[in-house]
């Protein structure tokens, strides 16, 4: 316990600003670089085998799109480092392009995502997050490489959403609408519009009113984690933890307003304020132990997913008490080891998807404000 408290405490000692957090930043991009930053094929593998391919293609996504935000975010706070970041996303570009990367959406969906961009089926999870990461290359200075994908995905994304009566879009065939899944692909569309004169940015109003009017559990006062299929608003849903804050986390990048009051409303309903800050799964608390497939393994009730998408909610409101409480949490559960001008979590090389999801986090300052 001696040897935990010392090494919880070296492990935050340097935490409470971009500027003093710069080396260990730095240090674990590096790690999750050479991580991610391999192979297509190679990078399936690094993810965990008993979850099964679809998750596995997900998590790999998701690791890539997370990465990119994490060095485009880094990009901004150290200006010596665009160049290398551009680099890199272009690179993770080329692997989520690839025919790996695409084959989980490709299983679902009986058709390949980018063989298909101008046909009418969903694929809205791949598009999105490919068109956030080339967005995110874009605004650091990336060149004009990508723009036509760029424009052909956006073009695909606006036209099926607003199709939808609900202008909402299943991630999968006859499963209901993940809410964080689609904001996405509105985060990915109000990028282009700053992008690109406006365009596309009447669809994120008109998803963001329709958010405040009609999502609204009434219960909770959060924004919806999922919605029926059809859109049904009177089909009771529950709210989960993890999808919560990274609903809050997604709206700080469209509507800082809205994301304030979301973020008032998940600390009422979810913050788990003790020996251990975090974010809690259910409403209820939950099991001492349990497991989920989107948060991670519940302990005490706290979510893993949703305590480190509450890391980027806390950065982002500059929320310093609580941001410092949940980085310990990351710190006792994750348990950093470092060597080599490299740093990360032990817990990463099971799932280095948290690794990246956290350092995107904890480097999602406000930029208007610094």
């Amino acid at each position: 316990m001696l040897i935990k408290v010392v090494w919880v405490a070296w492990g935050c000692w340097n935490q409470g600003s971009s500027d003093s957090e710069k080396s260990e930043i730095l240090q674990r991009c590096n790690w999750l670089v050479d991580k991610v930053m391999v192979e297509p094929r190679q990078l399936l593998m690094e993810m965990p085998g008993g979850i099964g391919l679809q998750y596995r293609g997900e998590w790999a996504l998701y690791s890539c799109s997370m990465l990119t935000k994490a060095l485009s975010n880094i990009a901004v706070l150290y200006p010596e480092t665009t160049e290398e970041s551009i680099i890199i996303i272009d690179s993770l570009i080329q692997n989520v392009k690839s025919p790996m990367l695409r084959l989980y959406d490709r299983m679902r969906w009986g058709e390949d995502p980018l063989d298909s961009i101008s046909g009418d089926k969903s694929h809205i999870s791949y598009f999105s997050h490919l068109a956030w990461m080339i967005g995110n290359y874009r605004k650091i200075g990336g060149g004009d490489k990508y723009n036509a994908l760029h424009d052909s995905l956006c073009l695909s994304m606006n036209r099926r959403i607003l199709k939808s009566e609900s202008l909402n879009l299943p991630t999968y065939p006859d499963e209901d609408i993940y809410i964080p899944d689609m904001l996405v692909a509105i985060v990915a569309l109000s990028d282009y519009a700053k992008l690109n004169n406006g365009k596309y940015q009447s669809t994120v109003n008109k998803w963001i009113q329709r958010a405040k009017s009609e999502w609204i559990d009434d219960r909770t006062g959060l924004l919806r984690s999922f919605l029926a299929i059809d859109g049904d608003t009177s089909v009771r849903q529950p709210i989960k933890g993890s999808y919560s804050t990274l609903n809050t986390y997604y709206l700080t990048l469209i509507d800082p307003i809205f994301a304030k009051e979301q973020y008032v409303r998940l600390k009422t309903v979810f913050l788990k304020d003790s020996w251990l800050t975090g974010f809690k799964e259910y409403q209820e608390g939950g099991e001492i132990l349990g497991i989920d497939i989107d948060a991670g393994p519940i302990i005490w009730g706290l979510s893993p997913s949703g305590t480190a998408f509450g890391i980027g909610c806390a950065t982002f409101f500059n929320d310093k008490e609580l941001r410092k409480k949940l980085l310990k949490t990351a710190e006792i559960a994750g348990h950093t080891v470092s060597g080599n001008g490299k740093r990360h979590y032990i817990l990463a090389n099971i799932a280095m998807v948290g690794e990246a999801i956290t350092l995107a986090m904890r480097t999602s300052y406000n930029m208007s404000e610094k």
